[in-house]
């Protein structure tokens, strides 16, 4: 990196601040990812509350898409406003408005009226309460991650960023467990059973308290990146971004995590939908089978981080966008076309692919920090991550079209296989990252 000068002052050499800047880029994760996964596994067995009766299961499940999308497209704006934050004002402060933000709009998509209230209108309203949503979940890692990083050893960035990007998949294992504990007292089904017009709130209330507890958290015992306070300030931290070396990293990073959004949204955004409004499976068997797997995917995490600190980083994101492209389309055909395999059968074919295609995330958490100079660490990462979430966002508009040519429960087979091309591209187009230092520019 360019513009390098001294390595902060006993940066690595503070136990007490690598523990409390991990813990708290872990529970912000955790609970963003709570709060992104909300619409998937807990609104998506009561999405008739917000929707007009007797609709097509592939419009069903395209305007379930779009609740999601929102949230997905509104949070490249978020790292556009906090990365710049987070570079000019700190890492610790921009985190806690960032919760804060996101916190109070779960709150009030737990109050939204349904369909029979409001009409059609209720749709909108959540539509947008996610996209504003997105925004802040958009600035949670903009200032946590680049945070926890510039306090972990270089040595241990690839094993802590793994653990911390474990909270991705807990979360899912985390939401799953409660939705499935909601279940019991306010069981799913028809339009006016229990869960459908009011238990999906719960989890949402539960979100909002979370979020609550995190920044409690922050404001009580997470410091300050002393990296960052030694670091001179530039007075655009985006303009910078977008200029000379720092753009070029960008631009691959885009590649990269534009492939990775591909397999995201192809794997997990759209498989609990097509199982359960066009294959019809039971929600509640496609909620018990995707927590086991998510759970072998949290361990999948750490295991890649710290792999990736031993043969780099830049060489296991070529091999698994190459497993992802060529081997992962096969398991999800054979998910798709056997429904009926069995529990066990389809518990391992779906963890087995979701480590082939989301496994690679375990390092996002330090190659992207690896990929900026300090100056502009949060908003690089932030957008780096964010920015490339754009174009994968619209994949139920894809598999419409590509539904003129195949079969509808089969047009995520596609989104992968591009996906997984991307992120080898993107791989192969970059440096290798594990052993850079981070300096104060």
């Amino acid at each position: 990196m360019s513009g390098a000068a001294t390595v902060a002052a006993g940066q690595e050499r503070s136990p007490e601040g690598i523990r409390r800047t991990v813990w708290g880029a872990f529970w912000s994760l955790l609970i963003d990812m709570y709060d992104i996964y909300l619409p998937v596994v807990a609104l998506a067995p009561a999405i008739v509350y917000f929707e007009p009766k007797n609709l097509p299961a592939s419009t069903t499940a395209t305007l379930f898409y779009l609740v999601f999308a929102a949230t997905l497209v509104g949070r490249p704006l978020g790292a556009f406003i906090f990365g710049h934050l987070g570079d000019r004002w700190g890492r610790k402060v921009t985190t806690m408005i960032a919760i804060s933000g996101f916190g109070i709009a779960t709150l009030l998509i737990a109050l939204l009226p349904g369909y029979q209230q409001w009409g059609l209108a209720a749709m909108y309203v959540l539509t947008l309460l996610r996209f504003i949503d997105g925004i802040f979940l958009g600035g949670q890692y903009t200032a946590a991650i680049p945070l926890a990083m510039e306090y972990a050893p270089k040595a241990k960035r690839g094993l802590y960023g793994g653990a911390i990007q474990s909270a991705f998949p807990l979360a899912y294992v985390l939401i799953s467990l409660f939705t499935s504990l909601v279940f019991v007292f306010s069981p799913p089904g028809t339009a006016s059973a229990p869960y459908v017009q009011w238990g999906w709130r719960i989890p949402f209330l539960v979100g909002a308290l979370g979020s609550a507890i995190v920044v409690w958290f922050y404001s009580r015992s997470v410091p300050e990146s002393e990296l960052w306070r030694q670091s001179p300030k530039t007075r655009s931290p985006l303009r910078e971004l977008f200029s000379g070396e720092s753009f070029r990293n960008l631009a691959q990073v885009f590649i990269l995590q534009s492939g990775a959004w591909f397999l995201v949204n192809s794997v997990i955004s759209t498989l609990p939908a097509v199982l359960i409004t066009v294959l019809k499976l039971p929600s509640v068997t496609v909620t018990h089978e995707l927590l086991i797997a998510y759970v072998v995917l949290a361990a999948g995490f750490v295991t890649a981080g710290a792999v990736s600190q031993i043969v780099g980083r830049r060489r296991l994101y070529a091999i698994m966008g190459l497993l992802s492209a060529v081997v992962a389309p096969v398991l999800y055909y054979l998910i798709v076309a056997t429904p009926k395999v069995g529990f066990g059968a389809q518990t391992v074919l779906a963890s087995v692919l979701l480590l082939i295609t989301i496994g690679m995330w375990g390092m996002v958490v330090s190659y992207i920090s690896e990929r900026f100079r300090t100056s502009v660490r949060s908003a690089g990462y932030g957008i780096g991550y964010s920015l490339a979430v754009i174009i994968p966002s619209f994949y139920s508009f894809y598999m419409l079209g590509l539904a003129h040519f195949m079969p509808y429960a089969y047009t995520q087979i596609v989104l992968v296989v591009i996906g997984g091309i991307l992120v080898l591209v993107g791989a192969l187009m970059g440096p290798e990252t594990k052993d850079i230092d981070f300096v104060a520019d």
